[in-house]
């Protein structure tokens, strides 16, 4: 029978109606049966998963921090490897489960028997739990534990993937744990940064935190070239998002770059081992203490007291590591005296040769400038010499405000010494617009300003080098592209000549005289300031100084925060320091002496 052309159409629906049932059927068996796998894995087999499943996954390799070393290539931050050891309280337990299994079957198969009993389960796993605790009494030992330590971690961390049991351990130590084979206890491969000089270049070099990265000091404001960068790999993990397996190296890590210093470390802890000791002599409450090469303003060493360990953090109070060399100002008294000298020269508004009336008292508008001791009529080199604060008023009232303001701004005066320490101070300078004569007079021998030691040391160089005002850093370098010139050579020579006298037995400071070199420096002692106006007891005592005198290669700055054992003035209590500070880092430097030695040297001992 022939089908019509309107008969074709329904047979044809008709069969496609009956496929389509079918592939329908067929696809929502398919999902059933993947749903009902999925729900049986997921739920029913989850332990099973997480034991057996495996995936890729691409973790960081971490970067060894870059070293920070001294001028001669001498470490004084390294970091070393420092392995913690963990804990996985889930795995840890886990393990349970599964050794007691085997237990269970090793004594079925021994006493053949198909099923144990209550009491010989209970016995086994009695046994499994003291052989436990043995293994964790032994790794609590190990690792310096208080007994229970492992179960209270476990307890706390129940059903967490991760716990710490020990941070940075040493190497050796870490070996030993791994020895003891114990699911669950991981060795995390972790740095230390060590610090080999310990107290003496601490407040430089700062610190680091547990992850490595630096927190105060050089170590915060070098973080970016020290601490390197990180590589990747792609390892294979389990379940439990442990890794199993390496598969490639992605990127390698990049070792941080060392940083090398300007400090001189025999320098440094000749300088740490003379300002402590000034400090304890002196009863006082804190110090400073900065050596530069005045050729080249690099900061050869630079030391506060009190100090610390940055081995050893624990109770680490801010006050302990600030820098106060960088970040502390004080006003620096009569240390400002051969600047006025020079200026006052530089300019031509006083002769070497003048003569100024010191009798004591000098008023000023309604104020007074008063000197310690009258010393009648002094000349220029007099008044450096004897200190007067009358001679420098009145030189320094000679002068334009805007000159003599524009000379101390010349040597840095109110301005950030640009050093790269992290919280460096800028001090601060009296705004010539508004200047009495009284505060130009006082500015004169060193009260209305502040600085840090760094910036005093610094203004130092301007005398030092003949003239040349350098920049200061604590990286090495061969030159400095930064100097400027801020006296004439001439000046710079005669007010270093008239600074030789300082150090004489008239002068303020003959404890800062050194053996066999000429020394030119000058006293400083000034009233600490405090909420109420300048204090009666409390004082800086101040010593700045160069040698060689002929050719000065070394500028050294003494601050002692409020002397209490009886003395105060800078040339009693910081000269000395000075003394034994600058003698030892010429004779460390091969300095050729200036002079021939006035004191006899015992080079040897003859026996009878």
């Amino acid at each position: 029978m022939l089908l019509t052309r309107g008969n074709r159409p329904r047979k044809q629906a008709d069969d496609f109606s009956g496929r389509r049932k079918f592939l329908l059927i067929f696809i929502m068996s398919c999902m059933t049966v993947l749903v009902g796998r999925a729900v049986h894995l997921q739920v029913f087999k989850k332990d099973f998963l997480q034991e057996h499943s495996r995936y890729v996954d691409t973790v960081s390799i971490s970067s060894y921090r870059g070293i920070i070393e001294d001028r001669n290539g001498e470490a004084l931050a390294i970091s070393s490897p420092a392995p913690s050891i963990t804990i996985n309280p889930k795995e840890f337990v886990k393990d349970d489960e599964s050794v007691i299994a085997l237990m269970e079957k090793k004594f079925k198969s021994e006493h053949g028997a198909e099923k144990l009993s209550e009491s010989q389960i209970q016995e086994v796993k009695s046994a499994y739990r003291q052989e436990k605790q043995i293994k964790i009494n032994e790794l609590e030992k190990l690792l310096d534990l208080p007994r229970g330590r492992v179960n209270a971690v476990l307890d706390e961390k129940k059903g967490k993937g991760f716990a710490y049991l020990a941070k940075k351990v040493s190497p050796g130590l870490a070996e030993q744990v791994k020895d003891l084979k114990f699911a669950g206890v991981d060795i995390l491969r972790e740095f230390k940064r060590f610090y080999p000089s310990g107290e003496v270049a601490a407040h430089l070099l700062g610190f680091t935190d547990a992850a490595d990265v630096g927190q105060v000091g050089l170590e915060k404001s070098y973080e970016a070239m020290l601490k390197g960068a990180d590589g990747k790999k792609r390892v294979i993990k389990d379940g439990l998002h442990q890794v199993i397996a390496d598969v490639e190296s992605v990127a390698s890590p990049i070792p941080g770059k060392n940083l090398e210093l300007s400090i001189d470390q025999r320098i440094q802890y000749l300088a740490y081992r003379e300002l402590q000791n000034a400090v304890r002599v002196n009863k006082a409450k804190a110090g400073a203490l900065v050596v530069l090469d005045s050729k080249t303003g690099e900061i050869l060493a630079a030391v506060n007291q009190p100090s610390f360990n940055p081995n050893s953090k624990a109770d680490l109070k801010e006050i302990l590591y600030r820098n106060r060399a960088f970040t502390e100002v004080f006003e620096p008294g009569s240390t400002v005296k051969p600047f006025v000298v020079a200026a006052a020269l530089e300019g031509g508004y006083i002769r070497p040769s003048d003569r100024f009336v010191t009798d004591g008292v000098f008023p000023v508008g309604s104020n007074i400038v008063r000197d310690t001791h009258n010393y009648g009529i002094l000349d220029v080199e007099g008044v450096i010499k004897k200190s007067s604060n009358i001679g420098v008023a009145k030189m320094a009232l000679k002068m334009p405000v805007d000159y003599f303001c524009g000379t101390y701004k010349k040597l840095g005066f109110g301005d950030s010494p640009a050093t790269g320490f992290p919280g460096e101070a800028s001090g601060r300078m009296s705004v010539a617009k508004r200047m009495r004569d009284f505060d130009r007079a006082i500015l004169a021998y060193g009260y209305g300003l502040n600085m840090s030691a760094i910036q005093l040391a610094r203004s130092y160089t301007a005398l030092a080098d003949d003239g040349i005002l350098h920049s200061v850093s604590l990286l090495k370098r061969d030159e400095d592209i930064d100097a400027q010139r801020v006296f004439s050579q001439k000046t710079a020579k005669t007010v270093r000549t008239m600074m030789e006298t300082v150090i004489s037995k008239e002068g303020t400071a003959y404890e800062a005289r050194v053996d066999g070199y000429r020394v030119a420096g000058k006293t400083g002692t000034a009233k600490k300031a405090g909420a109420h106006g300048y204090s009666a007891n409390s004082y800086f005592a101040v010593f700045a100084g160069l040698a060689p005198a002929s050719n000065p290669r070394l500028v050294v700055v003494v601050m002692i925060d409020e002397p209490s054992a009886g003395q105060y003035y800078g040339g009693l209590v910081a000269a000395p320091a000075f003394s034994k500070v600058m003698g030892g880092a010429l004779r460390l430097l091969g300095v050729t002496p200036d002079q021939e030695n006035t004191m006899p040297i015992l080079l040897a001992r003859k026996t009878p």
